[in-house]
C-alpha cells in the first residue's frame, strides 16, 4: 500500500470520527476508517472494562459473521483470554516502548482465543492494535480480512499502530466532549439536569406531541422550609437537603420510563415525562409529596403538574406548559397544599398561567398576590 494511499486513509479515519455526533457514529466511523484503510472487510472497536475483567465490544462493522450484531450489548470477553492487553503489552510501553501491533492467521499452529475466533467467523487473518490513551490501555482495534483473502502482514500491523494512534487522539477528543456536555446539561450539587437540559428536552418533547400526540407532562416542585434551614443551620446542611431531595425526586421519577429528573436552580426541580398518562404521573407526584413531607428538616414540597393529558387548551409552546406548571406549584404552596395540584383539574391555575403579565419571568408567580380568580370554563381541549 502506498504512502499516499495510507495517508488518505488517516485523513478518512480523523474526518470520519470528527463528523460523529453520538457515541455510536463514532464508534462506527472509527471501526470502519481502519477497516477502510486496512483494507479488512471486517473491523471491531472494544473496550477493556477494568472493574468487569473483561473486553467489551462496541461495534462490529463491515461483513459481520452470523450472530454478530452491529452494536452488541452483551458481547464481552475475559480479559485473561486475551492477556496480551494487561501483561504483555504493558510490560512493552511501560519500559519505554510503544504499543505494537500484531497479526494473527487462523492457520497458526497455536490455537489462541483470536485464532480459533477466526476459524469459527470463517475469517483467514487479523490485525489486532492496542487503543493507549493517557499512558493506559483503553481498548483495541481489530481489523479482519475473509479466508482466502491475502493475509495481513508485519507493514499491515505498523500502519494498524498508527490507525490506532488516530483513534486514541478521537476517543480523547470525545470524551472531552461529552465532560463538557454533561457538564453543560448538569447541575452539580445534585447530579440532575439542569434548566439547560429541560428546556431541550422539552422543545423536543413538544414536536413529538404535535408529530404523533404523545402526551407530555411537566412536574414543578418548590421544597418548602429551605431558606429556613440555611439560616438557622448553615448552607452545607441546605445543600443536603437539596441533594437528598433530588434522590427523591430521581427515585419517584424512576417509575416513569425515560422521565428527566432535573434541578432548575435555588429550590426548584422538576420531572418531564413523554408517554405516561396524566394520571401515571398525577401518582408519581403524589408519592413525591408524601416522600419529601418525610424529609427531616425540611418542610415538604410544593408540587405543580400540567400534562397535555388533560384539558389544558390550546399549546403552542413549550414556554405554556412550564407556565401552567408553575402556576400550578404556586397554587400548592399558596394553598400549603400536602398533594400536587394540576392544571386542568383545577378552577383557577389556567387562568393564573394565562393572566398578562408585565414580566417574563417564570417566578412571577412567586411574589404575586393570592387571586381571587372565579372557575374558568371548560377550557379547550389540548
Amino acid at each position: 500500500m502506498g504512502e499516499d494511499v495510507r495517508l488518505r486513509a488517516v485523513v478518512a479515519l480523523a474526518q470520519g470520527m470528527a463528523a460523529a455526533h453520538t457515541p455510536r457514529e463514532f464508534w462506527r466511523a472509527a471501526a470502519l476508517g481502519a477497516g477502510d484503510g486496512l483494507d479488512g472487510t471486517f473491523a471491531a472497536l472494544s473496550v477493556w472494562e477494568r472493574d468487569h475483567g473483561r473486553l467489551k465490544v462496541l461495534v462490529n462493522a463491515g461483513e459481520r459473521a452470523e450472530g454478530e450484531e452491529e452494536f452488541p450489548d452483551s458481547e464481552t470477553y475475559p480479559v485473561h483470554q486475551f492477556p496480551e492487553i494487561t501483561e504483555f503489552l504493558h510490560a512493552r510501553w511501560a519500559g519505554g516502548g510503544e504499543p505494537d501491533s500484531w497479526v494473527e492467521t487462523a492457520d497458526d499452529p497455536l490455537p489462541t482465543s483470536r485464532v480459533l475466533g477466526l476459524r469459527r467467523r470463517g475469517r483467514g487473518s487479523c490485525v489486532v492494535a492496542p487503543i493507549v490513551l493517557h499512558g493506559r490501555a483503553w481498548g483495541e482495534l481489530y481489523v479482519a480480512r475473509p479466508a482466502g483473502a491475502k493475509p495481513f502482514v508485519r507493514a499491515d500491523a505498523d500502519f494498524a499502530t498508527v490507525l490506532a494512534a488516530v483513534v486514541a487522539a478521537g476517543v480523547a477528543q470525545a470524551e472531552r466532549l461529552e465532560e463538557v456536555r454533561k457538564l453543560a446539561f448538569t447541575d452539580p450539587l445534585t447530579g440532575l439536569a439542569n434548566r439547560r437540559a429541560v428546556d431541550t428536552r422539552l422543545d423536543e418533547a413538544i414536536e413529538r406531541y404535535r408529530a404523533d400526540g404523545s402526551v407530555v407532562s411537566l412536574m414543578v416542585c418548590d421544597l418548602n422550609g429551605l431558606k429556613r434551614v440555611n439560616d438557622t443551620h448553615g448552607h452545607a446542611v441546605g445543600d443536603r437537603l437539596l441533594e437528598r431531595f433530588g434522590s427523591v425526586l430521581s427515585r419517584c421519577g424512576a417509575r416513569l420510563p425515560g422521565a428527566l429528573a432535573a434541578r432548575l436552580g435555588g429550590d426548584e426541580f422538576c420531572l418531564l415525562t413523554v408517554g405516561p398518562t396524566a394520571d401515571e404521573v398525577v401518582a408519581v407526584a403524589e408519592e413525591l409529596c408524601v416522600r419529601a413531607a418525610e424529609l427531616e428538616l425540611g418542610e415538604g414540597v410544593a408540587c405543580g403538574v400540567a400534562s397535555t393529558g388533560d384539558p389544558i387548551g390550546p399549546l403552542k409552546s413549550a414556554r405554556r406548559l412550564f407556565r401552567l406548571a408553575d402556576a400550578a406549584q404556586y397554587r400548592a404552596k399558596a394553598a400549603r397544599s400536602a398533594k400536587p395540584v394540576v392544571a386542568g383539574r383545577d378552577g383557577t391555575v389556567i387562568r393564573l398561567a394565562d393572566t398578562p403579565s408585565p414580566s417574563r419571568d417564570r417566578r412571577r408567580f412567586r411574589d404575586a398576590p393570592t387571586l381571587d380568580l372565579p372557575p374558568e370554563g371548560p377550557p379547550e381541549q389540548a
